[in-house]
């Protein structure tokens, strides 16, 4: 596959659709923004497309919670296009409101976990924009293929992922689902605020299903493709490109082979 085809769903108050496009472009890959409206009406569209992307944003102003409105339109009329999508080896990132959206749909942990998941309030109580540091865990999603520090933006209200379950997640870090964690200075997965911005238990900033193929994630990949997109990028001497790229590039090249 020379070029794989990505398709970036948009809806009512989405607001990192053109970004999150950009940045498949820059990775390899056709991309295309497309409104849910227009996928509702034709759903064997998704047929055309190797790449399916939720970007972030506060899909229909958030007013029944964050995603759960684009989520209810994902599992009902899309539900059997989205499977059909997954089952011949299509790739689904969900990116802030995405994610929230993947875990509404309950695309996300996925098959085998009984408990229900959900995406909730900061610990902080208020909304949080600020930068932090992960540790990714290669191995299972062809999104993370490093195990290299990254750091990226946050820009979220409802961001700590809650299970009714708590011995799931667990089950989640045996299944190598967890793939990338909130860190501390030094590395370490953290509790501690505001390196772990929402409070998530176990410091999970990004998570798999059991294929890997579907990933969502709480911080903005899109927001740091270029070095010039870090506010310290003059004082770190950042060149090349941003860490965010690594996500995009890893998904082309698994579907190059």
């Amino acid at each position: 596959m020379a070029r794989p085809r990505a398709i970036v769903l948009r809806a009512p108050g989405t607001n990192c659709d053109e970004e999150t496009a950009a940045a498949w472009r820059l990775a390899g890959a056709d991309a295309e923004t497309c409104h849910i409206a227009r996928l509702l009406e034709t759903p064997k569209a998704l047929d055309s497309y190797q790449i399916l992307t939720l970007p972030g944003g506060f899909s229909y102003g958030d007013d029944l919670g964050a995603g759960r409105i684009f989520a209810t339109r994902l599992g009902t009329v899309l539900k059997d296009a989205l499977r059909h999508f997954h089952a011949r080896g299509g790739l689904i990132l969900g990116i802030c409101n995405g994610f929230q959206i993947l875990v509404k749909a309950g695309l996300l942990p996925g098959d085998g976990y009984s408990s229900a998941a959900t995406l909730t309030q900061n610990d902080s109580g208020h909304f949080e924009s600020r930068w932090v540091r992960m540790k990714p865990t290669a191995g299972l999603s062809p999104f993370i293929t490093d195990s290299d520090p990254i750091e990226l933006p946050v820009a979220h209200g409802e961001g700590k992922f809650l299970l009714s379950d708590p011995g799931d997640l667990a089950r989640l870090e045996a299944a190598g689902q967890v793939v990338l964690r909130y860190t501390d200075q030094a590395g370490q997965p953290t509790q501690g605020y505001p390196a772990n911005p929402n409070g998530t238990p176990g410091a999970l900033a990004g998570l798999c299903d059991r294929t890997g193929r579907i990933f969502g994630l709480m911080p903005h990949p899109e927001r740091f493709v270029d070095p010039l997109h870090h506010p310290r990028w003059t004082r770190n001497r950042l060149n090349g490109e941003g860490d965010g790229m690594r996500i995009f590039r890893g998904a082309v090249q698994a579907l190059r082979g």
